[in-house]
């Protein structure tokens, strides 16, 4: 009966033993919250917001589409609407969502970037896209082609480009 008593006594103070191992190896490998961290979360926003957009692939489009909507838009209204489901609040129109957030130049862009064109060759912003990456826009325009993911390397919309932004903090 002794040797059993010190038998649970010795499972017991092996077992806290080691739960204080794991505890002081599991904190002396915490990183703690640093610009790798703040990349990561912001990399997960937009992650989200892509992957938020690519759920309305194939809605239509229709030039000056009433925000709020999603059943059917145009290219502001499908990137406001899609940044707001995270929280990202952007202006209307195209023109007013390019004067939002910090320049980014063409060669720098991240997924979740805006990018922003001209493709009216007037002298006006007049279209904007969701860059996602590997050199791939998520944007909607023209009837009969709706929401859809587009190369962005040699397309109008990098011809007529005009300025990128990143909204995503």
């Amino acid at each position: 009966m002794i040797s059993t008593k010190k038998s649970r006594i010795g499972k017991a103070l092996l077992g806290i033993a080691m739960s204080l191992s794991i505890a002081v190896t599991g904190n002396l490998l915490a990183v703690p919250e640093s610009a790798h961290a703040a990349a990561v979360s912001n990399a997960s926003v937009a992650d989200k917001i892509i992957a938020t957009g690519k759920r309305y692939l194939g809605v239509r489009y229709q030039y000056a589409a009433p925000g709020g909507r999603s059943d059917v838009f145009d290219c502001s209204s499908f990137t406001q609407y899609v940044y707001k489901k995270h929280g990202i609040n952007l202006p209307r129109s195209s023109r007013q969502q390019a004067a939002v957030g910090t320049v980014v130049a063409k060669n720098q862009l991240k997924p979740g970037d805006l990018v922003f064109s001209d493709t009216n060759r007037d002298g006006k912003i007049n279209h904007v896209s969701i860059y996602i990456g590997d050199g791939k826009l998520l944007h909607t325009y023209r009837v009969g082609i709706g929401v859809t993911i587009s190369n962005f390397k040699g397309s109008t919309w990098d011809k007529t480009f005009v300025t990128a932004r990143r909204v995503i903090r």
